[in-house]
């Protein structure tokens, strides 16, 4: 982000503009949280604003300011492209590249409106405004961050606040990660003097669970985790038929993996889920193995070095092939990180 970059934004954003956000493909706390902490902030300032996300999201997400006016590009494709192309900014956030919004990809490249990113993932692509932080914890601190840029953080409001906080909380699995520091601790203490509750926003997220969703985690971690400790690796798996057994909603395989990282001396843990006719994995290490890297070489994905997502094929069995056969490539490494 260049001084001239900046004002240019600030000069598009000085009167109302016809504005939409979107973000990645299956938001998840962060993608919403950062997606509608700016909706709020830019409608308070007279601005025409939209939130368009790929798809759906989970339900504990829907209780942020401004849910009731998002557009899924799935649901309603007409609607989204006509306010995509009638926009002069659109904002993109928790994502580095364009792939990651899917089929409404297309729609945003096509747009003639000034493309602004926010975004902590590794390797962003160019945009006309691009802030990208990897060190950041979340994209909801780089939202914090963005508005103080602009000497505006006093205008946070409750509903702001929360929505941020939720973001922060969510990515940096409630502040337990590294990529937490003091300054986040600052940031988060501000949203807090700005109204947000802690505890209501913990409550809404982590505390709404239904019996399948337990039910399910239950399943995973009894009769799908599998540990190949000469690896210092945990794999977990789900069929579609698995999830329609459990009466699957979006968000509720949410965190799985990580408890599958949380077993002593693992130090690598893969997670593949069958949906849509695609095997989705998400990856989490410890350490300095990237599974960034990983995800990126082997299954056209990428994310953060210790948190990253892909996709191969349509069958679980012929994903989790594929991913035990890198493994002896990288076993003296994976191994490093497991006695560290």
């Amino acid at each position: 982000m260049s001084v001239e970059e900046l004002n240019k934004l600030k000069e598009l954003l000085a009167d109302p503009k016809k504005i939409v956000i979107t973000t990645h493909r299956g938001p998840d706390g962060d993608a919403m949280g950062s997606s509608l902490g700016l909706y709020n902030y830019l409608i308070q300032k007279g601005h025409q604003v939209q939130v368009i996300t790929p798809n759906d999201y989970p339900s504990f997400l829907h209780w942020m300011k401004g849910n009731n006016h998002v557009i899924q590009f799935t649901k309603e494709p007409e609607a989204a492209e006509r306010i995509t192309l009638e926009a002069e900014i659109i904002f993109c956030l928790d994502f580095n590249t364009l792939s990651r919004i899917d089929t409404f990809a297309p729609v945003v490249e096509q747009a003639k409106a000034f493309k602004v990113l926010i975004d902590h993932h590794q390797q962003p692509d160019e945009f006309d405004f691009t802030l990208s932080d990897t060190s950041a914890c979340s994209t909801a601190q780089l939202i914090y961050e963005f508005l103080d840029m602009f000497g505006d953080v006093e205008a946070i409001n409750q509903d702001i606040a929360e929505c941020l906080y939720a973001g922060i909380m969510t990515d940096t699995g409630n502040f337990r990660f590294s990529s937490v520091t003091a300054k986040t601790h600052e940031i988060v203490a501000f949203l807090i003097s700005k109204g947000a509750q802690q505890d209501k926003v913990y409550d809404l997220v982590h505390d709404n669970n239904s019996v399948n969703r337990l039910k399910l985690l239950g399943y995973c971690l009894n009769e799908k985790l599998e540990v190949l400790s000469e690896y210092g690796t945990a794999i977990i798996s789900l069929t579609s038929d698995e999830l329609k057994r459990f009466q699957y909603q979006k968000g509720d395989t949410e965190g799985v993996v990580n408890y599958a990282l949380s077993i002593e001396g693992i130090s690598v843990a893969a997670f593949f889920v069958e949906r849509e006719g695609v095997v989705k994995i998400s990856f989490r290490s410890k350490g300095d193995f990237s599974v960034n890297q990983l995800a990126r070489d082997h299954f056209n994905g990428g994310g953060h070095i210790n948190a990253a997502g892909g996709a191969y094929g349509t069958k679980v069995e012929e994903a989790i092939e594929k991913f035990k056969s890198i493994l002896p490539d990288n076993q003296s490494l994976l191994l490093i990180n497991k006695n560290n």
